[in-house]
């Protein structure tokens, strides 16, 4: 039996669609260039692809995105996975695990968008979008989503403890200052859609044009403003002026984001100097951006 990411290889998966679909057994399986973290995804032939949970924490988004990605899909400007398979859990793989159409593009590297302001207002209007949906019964955020939509709160012992922990590295009196204000803010309104991970892995691009958004994993009902920390993860300069004025959020919304966005960065830390340039950039430029807490409606 496979247990965890380690055991999940082509093999297995060919395997697995033998057993379960046998009518696409013949299909080649192979992996894909960015294959994931939390799930393991494979190509299936040139329409389809598989999506393996690597660990028992993620097996509650596949019944979540068999249920909603079918709504979600005809909703949205934008293509997203369109489950055509769920698998069962097997002797060979213990989880659950889902056949989806092949979507078309590549995920986002800087020399994939030429016009990063173009693809930073198309992004912006795919999070509108989402937020305008209907949540009355979507899937209210919490364990399923990894709390990305909850309150900030649920990481607060994680992020004083990094903070301690790389207090030399970071200007961690203004650090928590950022984090006291992001844990002090609250939603002001209903909850809407969020996608909960919106960042460059999961952002599919064609001739620098936003084509495609996947991993809906994280997704759920509640606080939108995880769904903002692209705006200091990936955009910069104008790109990031260009988002903030796209996506139209009031300031409550970013100062949270920016708590989400310290918060990613600092357990991203790991004391390795070449590893950590990204994290502590991102640190740096959510610490200085004047723009945080202003709202562009």
């Amino acid at each position: 039996m496979t247990d965890g990411r380690a055991g999940i290889d082509a093999s297995l998966v060919a395997s697995l669609i033998a057993e379960q679909f046998p009518q696409w057994r013949e299909l080649p399986v192979r992996p894909v260039p960015d294959e994931g973290w939390d799930n393991r995804t494979y190509r299936l032939g040139e329409e389809f692809t598989v999506r393996l949970p690597s660990a028992h924490g993620y097996v509650a988004a596949v019944a979540k995105e068999h249920r909603w990605l079918p709504w979600l899909s005809p909703r949205l400007s934008v293509p997203i996975p369109e489950v055509v398979g769920q698998g069962r859990p097997s002797r060979r793989f213990r989880h659950p695990w889902s056949v989806r159409r092949w979507l078309p593009g590549e995920t986002v590297k800087e020399q994939s968008v030429p016009e990063p302001v173009r693809l930073a207002r198309s992004v912006a209007g795919f999070i509108r979008e989402l937020q305008g949906l209907d949540a009355t019964s979507g899937p209210r955020a919490g364990e399923h989503s990894f709390y990305r939509g909850c309150p900030l709160a649920h990481y607060d012992t994680e992020t004083r403890a990094a903070l301690d922990r790389w207090q030399d590295l970071i200007d961690a009196g203004r650090a928590e200052r950022v984090w006291l204000a992001a844990m002090e803010s609250r939603q002001d309104g209903p909850p809407v859609w969020f996608h909960g991970d919106v960042a460059v892995g999961n952002l599919l691009v064609q001739a620098g044009s936003l084509s495609a958004v996947i991993d809906f994993g994280t997704s759920g009902v509640g606080d939108p403003a995880c769904d903002l920390v692209i705006a200091w993860t990936y955009f910069s300069g104008p790109a990031r002026e260009a988002f903030r004025d796209a996506v139209c959020q009031d300031a409550g919304r970013w100062t949270r984001a920016r708590g989400w966005a310290l918060w990613k960065s600092l357990i991203g830390l790991t004391g390795d100097a070449e590893q950590d340039g990204l994290n502590l950039r991102i640190i740096g430029d959510v610490l200085a951006d004047p723009e945080s807490g202003r709202a562009r409606m």
